[in-house]
């Protein structure tokens, strides 16, 4: 196929052999299938600031550090070098996101490097060789769905423990491979500790990935893996190994009302946005 203009640098480098295919386009990048040497992989081309539809980046961009007080003025004028400042920022999160969370044992594909907004990346695929499914795309046992779910949620407690909420959770942004789920995309991931945002951020990647199990094993629409996760995190009782229990004992006189809110009205969003695609697909 004819190299998309930004893959082309990578090919004059030598980065890249060969564009095979294209994978996907999103709301914030396209994808490609690449071969680098004897290995196939994946090229993300991230799409300009006035090209993404990713809704209210700047709650994720909230508690981001730069390296210099020069560029933090720059991106806070929103001059041009200030912009261009912001768009590294935002690529770069993912690429260190992806390398912390592989040391965490959180199961992301393995990053290969950033080249000029091209994030080259493993190829996740099936026992077939085929790329691997969405979660979205496959259909679960009650066990396979029970297991999978503690899955996420161990990495999700995997993620908090290295400082990270992932902020996009759902099931079009996990993968899944012969071994089990993979979780993808991670530009948006925020600081935890730095984000005012990333309480509410958490529980709606919680809350969506619970409701998306809970129709193959509905037992799971009564847990509250979200507040007992926080919990333990402000506590400082959060550590990788940690057996979860979907329980969650709430004192109402300390309840964050904001919190739920926020959680709620995302999630109606969301069912909004799904129902939407579905009626725009059977059109």
């Amino acid at each position: 196929m004819k190299i998309p203009k930004r893959i082309q640098p990578l090919v004059d480098d030598g980065l890249v052999d060969e564009v095979i295919a294209p994978l996907m386009s999103g709301k914030e990048a396209a994808v490609y299938i690449v071969r680098c040497g004897e290995e196939i992989r994946c090229a993300k081309v991230y799409k300009e600031a006035d090209k993404r539809s990713f809704k209210q980046a700047v709650h994720y961009q909230e508690g981001r550090k730069v390296r210099n007080s020069r560029q933090a003025r720059a991106m806070e004028k929103g001059t041009r070098f200030g912009r261009d400042q912001q768009e590294a920022a935002w690529q770069n999160a993912e690429v260190n996101a992806l390398y912390a969370l592989a040391d965490a044992g959180v199961r992301v594909p393995r990053p290969y490097g950033c080249f000029d907004g091209v994030l080259l990346m493993e190829l996740i695929t099936g026992e077939d060789g085929q790329v691997a499914p969405r979660l979205n795309d496959v259909m679960l046992s009650e066990a396979q769905a029970l297991r999978d779910h503690a899955v996420l949620m161990q990495s999700v407690v995997r993620m908090l423990c290295v400082g990270l909420v992932h902020g996009d959770l759902s099931e079009f942004n996990v993968l899944v491979d012969q071994t089990g789920p993979v979780i993808i995309d991670l530009p948006q991931a925020v600081d935890a500790s730095a984000n005012n945002n990333a309480q509410w951020m958490l529980a709606r990647d919680v809350v969506r990935i619970t409701a998306y199990y809970s129709r193959y094993a509905p037992q799971l629409m009564s847990t509250r893996y979200a507040q007992e996760i926080w919990a333990l995190y402000e506590q400082g009782a959060l550590h990788p190994g940690i057996e979860l229990t979907g329980h969650f004992e709430e004192n109402t006189a300390d309840a964050d009302v904001d919190t739920v809110l926020r959680v709620i009205q995302a999630a109606k969003a969301e069912e909004d946005e799904r129902k939407q695609r579905l009626l725009n697909a059977a059109e």
